[in-house]
């Protein structure tokens, strides 16, 4: 096919998928899938809406694989400043019966002590309920830390090898703006707690060169060149759309996603925000512009454009909400 032909042949795609009924099967070109799914359910419910989610995106057996898991305990703060335990819960559940053979928590708190947070947020109690392990990164030795070069980052960064060394990598992050530089902390954003602060014996703090940097959201986006998920569920029920990590303007924002793909989930997430009035940072500009996104892109991490997002629903309520979201994420 030639560049012309090829180009026409996106172009009427785009346009297809722009009239396509939500929920709608994958369109491909040739024998090459062109979009992103991302499961959309209207719920204030998280423990029913995390399984709905997991549903709708269809994803393969777990069976057999040992699954580590990362949530998002920045801080101990109340939701959505941190993972809810029922959204944790739900999703250790599901993954218990998509036959998961070891589960592992693991993170870094940016905004406190991490294993004080993980006990004030009674993570230590679900994992022994579930038969699950817990890691807590500041505690590795430097020898349990990979190293990973990037572009933006002076010096590299660190990821834990329990993360590298997983069947599967499962991440369940929040709906929220960002005041100190990263704009909003979605999936891409939730990386960051996969990243060591200080490695055993070196006295380098690889966080204050990453909230120093005038590139912090492309050393945000090249953080997660390092790892794949297996699938990410978002808990949108509610969202800070000012303000954040921690605290902020609070809004009911009703909602699950889930999805393989970080861009396209984190792009929906925007829109999101956006559909319920946030910051200028977030406002500006196309979606696809906005810097942890563009830099993702560039990074081949997902899908390219909003176009080749699919947004799941299979009720009503959640066509309906989903259908507003879809025209900001275009607009």
């Amino acid at each position: 096919m030639d560049r012309r032909t090829f180009i026409k042949e996106v172009g009427i795609a785009g346009a297809v998928m722009a009239l396509s009924p939500l929920g709608s099967k994958p369109l491909f070109a040739g024998s090459e899938k062109i979009t992103s799914r991302v499961a959309f359910v209207k719920t204030q419910d998280r423990i029913a809406g995390v399984k709905k989610a997991i549903d709708l995106l269809g994803v393969s057996s777990l069976k057999g694989k040992d699954i580590f898991v990362k949530p998002n305990f920045n801080s101990s703060d109340t939701p959505p400043g941190s993972t809810h335990m029922d959204t944790l819960n739900s999703l250790m559940n599901q993954l218990r019966e998509m036959g998961a053979a070891r589960l592992t928590i693991g993170d870094r708190s940016g905004m406190g002590d991490t294993r004080e947070v993980m006990k004030q947020k009674r993570v230590f109690d679900l994992a022994k309920e579930r038969n699950a392990k817990v890691i807590v990164f500041d505690e590795l030795t430097e020898e349990e830390w990979q190293s990973e070069e990037a572009e933006h980052w002076e010096k590299g960064f660190a990821i834990p090898l329990p993360v590298k060394s997983a069947h599967a990598i499962v991440q369940t992050c929040n709906l929220k703006t960002h005041r100190y530089g990263g704009h909003f902390t979605l999936s891409l954003k939730n990386s960051v707690g996969l990243a060591a602060k200080f490695i055993p014996g070196n006295p380098y703090n690889f966080m204050h060169e990453l909230h120093g940097s005038p590139n912090q959201r492309k050393m945000i986006a090249e953080i997660n060149a390092a790892y794949k998920p297996e699938f990410i569920v978002m808990d949108g029920v509610e969202a800070f759309v000012n303000g954040g990590p921690d605290t902020g303007k609070k809004v009911i924002s009703e909602v699950i996603l889930a999805s393989t793909d970080r861009i396209a989930i984190d792009a929906v997430g925007v829109a999101l925000l956006r559909y319920f009035g946030t910051t200028e940072e977030v406002s500006r500009g196309k979606i696809f512009q906005q810097e942890q996104i563009a830099r993702a892109v560039e990074l081949n991490l997902g899908v390219k454009s909003p176009d080749a997002i699919e947004i799941l629903t299979d009720d009503a309520a959640s066509k309906e909400y989903a259908n507003k979201i879809r025209d900001v994420l275009i607009a």
